[in-house]
């Protein structure tokens, strides 16, 4: 059966046009850059480029999740990100999101909402599930699973690609990691989705609908809790936990958090990249054919796929103290938000930032990780997976077609896609 092929509506164009027309007139202090439609209508790259030029330290005083700074050079976040101590992570600050607040029932501490010495310690615990030993193991699976996944894909007929391809890989490699059963992979990702979405928004209408569909979550994982601390000598993700001082004892709702940031954080970069790359691909056609003349350049796919569609568009910090940047006064307790999206274009750093470029000489100077001390846990297996991911379709099929406007998800805090029509017309003969 045909997909049917996504077109822009008519509302949807007119809300592109008055964007449109905010980014030009709008007087720079009125400008709310993070409003999930802007990046659900692809538009927040053209609002940081007049952040980056006009107010690279930005205040917005009203705006869709109140007041804060934004952030949208590439120095400037570089150097927030290194200094732990003037902007904090902390879940009781504020946490990382710039919606999360430590009194909602949606926000859980977790590592990556710690500051030193509690963030290193609980980090270095799950550390080992990423070794590079484990990781030569799980690229043999993750091959398999790719053989086996494009081997499966319609020819010649529209089908989604966010979820043939991108959620079931992600899904198949996440169970992996939590010795999660493999026929339950998809719960891994449904799940995912509640965590970060936004209420009101398209996926759940209510926060009592979004908390509902976490508990079931939790439900599932204190079971899982319950058997790892019994026989803790594993190497999967929750076992780790179970097995170590510095999270063995921590309470209900750090184990939580934790299982969040690592669900979240194991799926969502690469599945957005995973999307991302055959969108970059259909937008830059050249980089195909450049691709195909010098399989060697597939080496640095998965660093410039990931600055080019940067998956987490987005970290908050705390000033802990006043403080002043470009000018601009930071007072103490100022939610600062950091724009990985913007620093990934800033001209400063990347030429062309906003071109999709296999050849790109500093394609990993990109801050879609992060930098210093939560740089993603994780970066290596999600360069694994798209490099893997992108051999193997090398292997069969001469182009990937997308059909239609793909649809972008609601989220300030994830920058990918819900769905994503594709037609590949022939496959390669063996």
């Amino acid at each position: 059966m045909e997909t049917a092929v996504r077109e822009i509506a008519p509302n949807e164009a007119d809300e592109i046009r008055q964007f449109e027309a905010d980014l030009n007139n709008l007087p720079i202090d009125q400008i709310d850059v993070g409003q999930p439609r802007l990046f659900q209508l692809g538009m927040a790259p053209q609002y940081f480029e007049r952040l980056r030029r006009e107010a690279p330290v930005h205040y917005c005083a009203d705006g869709f999740y109140g007041s804060y700074w934004s952030v949208t050079r590439y120095r400037d976040i570089e150097e927030i990100e290194l200094d732990t101590t003037l902007f904090s992570s902390d879940h009781f600050n504020g946490g990382v999101s710039i919606r999360s607040d430590p009194t909602d029932p949606e926000f859980y501490p977790a590592f990556i909402t710690m500051d030193p010495p509690r963030h290193t310690e609980q980090r270095s615990v799950v550390a080992p599930a990423f070794s590079p030993q484990r990781m030569a193991g799980l690229g043999l699976r993750i091959r398999a699973w790719s053989e086996e996944i494009l081997d499966s894909l319609p020819i010649g007929e529209p089908f989604d690609w966010a979820d043939r391809v991108a959620v079931e890989l992600t899904a198949r490699t996440l169970a992996f990691l939590f010795d999660f059963p493999l026929d339950r992979a998809r719960d891994l990702i449904r799940w995912s989705d509640a965590m970060i979405a936004i209420p009101g928004g398209p996926n759940f209408t209510t926060v009592e609908e979004k908390l509902r569909v976490m508990r079931e979550c939790f439900d599932t994982f204190d079971a899982i809790w319950e058997e790892r601390v019994k026989a803790p000598q594993g190497d999967d993700l929750v076992s780790l936990l179970a097995s170590r001082a510095e999270t063995r004892d921590v309470d209900r709702a750090e184990y939580y958090g934790n299982i969040i940031l690592l669900i979240v954080g194991g799926n969502e970069t690469t599945r957005s990249s995973i999307n991302g790359s055959v969108v970059a691909f259909d937008r830059f056609p050249d980089e195909w054919d450049k691709l195909r003349a010098d399989p060697g350049l597939i080496r640095n796919l998965g660093s410039e796929v990931l600055r080019w569609q940067t998956p987490a568009p987005h970290m908050r910090r705390t000033a802990t103290r006043d403080t002043v940047l470009h000018g601009q006064k930071i007072s103490k307790g100022d939610k600062v938000v950091i724009w990985y999206l913007s620093a990934n274009r800033d001209p400063e750093m990347f030429d062309r930032g906003g071109d999709f470029l296999l050849d790109r000489p500093n394609s990993r100077r990109h801050l879609s990780f992060g930098a210093g001390i939560h740089r993603c846990v994780g970066a290596r297996l999600a360069e694994l997976e798209i490099q893997i991911l992108w051999e193997e379709i090398l292997k069969r099929f001469p182009r990937i077609d997308v059909v239609g406007t793909p649809e972008r998800s609601y989220s300030t805090f994830l920058h990918g896609y819900q769905d994503l029509q594709v037609v590949i017309p022939e496959r390669l003969l063996a």
